[in-house]
Parts: C-alpha cells; sequence; structure tokens
C-alpha cells in the first residue's frame, strides 16, 4: 500500500512540478520578451484534450456498465 501510495505521490510531484517550470519559462511577466521564444516542455492543449476524452470514455463506460 505504502509503494501504490508512493508512486501516485511521485506522479503528482512530476507533474505539477512540469508544470510550474513550464508555466514559470513561458510567462510573458516572467521574462518579458523573450518568453515567446522559449518552448515548454508539454503542449498543454493536447493534453487537456486526450484528458477530456478520457473522461468522457470513462463516463460512457460507467454508464454502459450501470445499465446492465
Amino acid at each position: 500500500m505504502r509503494t501504490f501510495f508512493g508512486m501516485i505521490l511521485g506522479a503528482l510531484l512530476l507533474t505539477c512540478g512540469v508544470y510550474l517550470t513550464d508555466s514559470i519559462r513561458t510567462s510573458g511577466a516572467a521574462h518579458g520578451q523573450v518568453a515567446q521564444t522559449s518552448r515548454s516542455i508539454v503542449n498543454w492543449d493536447v493534453v487537456a484534450h486526450d484528458w477530456n476524452a478520457l473522461k468522457t470514455r470513462a463516463h460512457e463506460e460507467w454508464t454502459k456498465v450501470a445499465s446492465k
């Protein structure tokens, strides 16, 4: 149980760290004009689209299972 909790916590910390790093690196307030030339580590628009697709599919599957 501790190992499973540690893996979940590690994944959350990694995701939050990457998000914060991307936010600071690409923020116009943090770096002025340089922010336009720096690239983010993760394409967060794609992540948001994939996350919404996953939620939609999970909801559809749950509806199928619950209706039986």
